[in-house]
């Protein structure tokens, strides 16, 4: 573990030469390879009984054994497993989340973060540097959307992996805000309502309106009648740059602005802002991950550059929330810790002021 947080950090590369350091950084590519195979070959499920040799696990999994054990060594050189004495490898604390079996299991997102498509897109990322168009559409001639809707097998894993992510964030921001002040939320852009149905479950005295485009929505009713909160939401089919239902105390963006410029996400909050037309109670809660401060490591500026590279979206931090916002007819009422996923308060200026 501290020689996985040496690598990403300065902790335990601070001795080395400046340009060890900097060739340390160019390493990312391989470890990533290294953990998407072990994830395609669902190495962590084999272990779940417990330690195996190099040899069980080539049979077991239809590897080279060889080429297997050379990969697991990279892996356990990161505390992704542990190579013991007796050349058996176990589970650690990082493979135990990689498997698929397990409550906030991240396999899918390794599985998705591996991909061709992104590999592609990052691999054009110089053009997206010069353009400022996203890298994806250059690569593949299409938006990022389309794409997953013609191929419905990378549409599937990345369902899957965003199915993942939300869980484990919808937690994080449960635990982190009170959504149970509000009696009736609306969730934009809510997808299947993996979100809404994690809130309603924690606040029993509120309802929810889930609004996604019909494709998405239409396979909502499953997970919110296994999650017992389907008789407490409306699913209405609809689009955010459209008009959205009025008469709800808050509306819920979680992970959706990212997704576009300033001025399509303006578009978004504009709606959202006449929904709340009359309503100077109503909240608008944005659920982003907060970029932090300058010269600080933090996810939100890798993933960042996703959002550049797939979409030509961002991820943004205080400062930027604040200009979108004054730039739509909202203000900042809460005090974000920036750095992780955070909910961001707003409420509707009104129109005097």
């Amino acid at each position: 573990m501290d020689t996985m947080t040496g690598v990403v950090g300065p902790a335990l590369t601070a001795s080395l030469p400046p340009h060890v350091r900097l060739l340390l950084l160019t390493d990312g590519k391989r470890i990533s390879r290294v953990l998407h195979v072990l994830a395609e070959l669902a190495v962590a499920d084999e272990l779940a009984d417990g330690p195996l040799t190099v040899a069980e696990l080539a049979v077991r999994t239809d590897a080279h054994p060889d080429s297997l054990g050379r990969v697991l060594r990279v892996a356990a050189a990161f505390g992704v497993f542990e190579e013991r004495e007796d050349g058996r490898y176990a589970l650690t604390e990082l493979s135990e989340v990689l498997r698929s079996d397990v409550p906030g299991s991240q396999r899918d997102m390794v599985l998705y973060n591996g991909t061709e498509m992104l590999w592609r897109s990052y691999g054009s990322l110089l053009h997206t540097v010069r353009t400022g168009r996203p890298a994806f559409e250059a690569v593949y001639q299409q938006d990022f959307f389309t794409h997953l809707e013609e191929n419905p097998q990378a549409g599937a894993l990345f369902d899957r992996a965003m199915t993942g992510m939300s869980r484990a964030t919808a937690r994080m921001l449960l635990d982190s805000y009170d959504f149970g002040r509000f009696l009736r939320l609306a969730d934009v852009g809510g997808g299947r309502g993996l979100f809404l149905a994690e809130v309603l479950t924690r606040h029993p005295g509120s309802r929810g309106t889930l609004i996604d485009r019909p494709a998405v929505t239409g396979e909502a009713a499953g997970l919110l009648r296994e999650a017992g909160v389907a008789d407490r939401v409306e699913v209405v089919p609809g689009d955010f740059f459209e008009e959205l239902p009025k008469g709800h105390d808050a509306y819920v963006l979680k992970a959706v602005l990212h997704d576009w410029d300033d001025r399509r996400a303006a578009a978004i909050l504009g709606r959202v802002r006449d929904a709340l037309a009359g309503r100077p109670d109503g909240r608008l809660l944005i659920c982003e991950f907060l970029v932090g401060p300058a010269n600080q490591w933090d996810r939100g500026k890798l993933l960042d550059l996703d959002m550049l590279v797939r979409f030509g979206g961002r991820e943004r931090d205080a400062d930027q929330w604040r200009a979108l916002l004054a730039a739509t007819g909202f203000e900042l009422v809460n005090d974000p810790v920036p750095g992780r996923w955070a909910v961001l308060e707003c409420r509707p200026v009104p129109a005097d002021g």
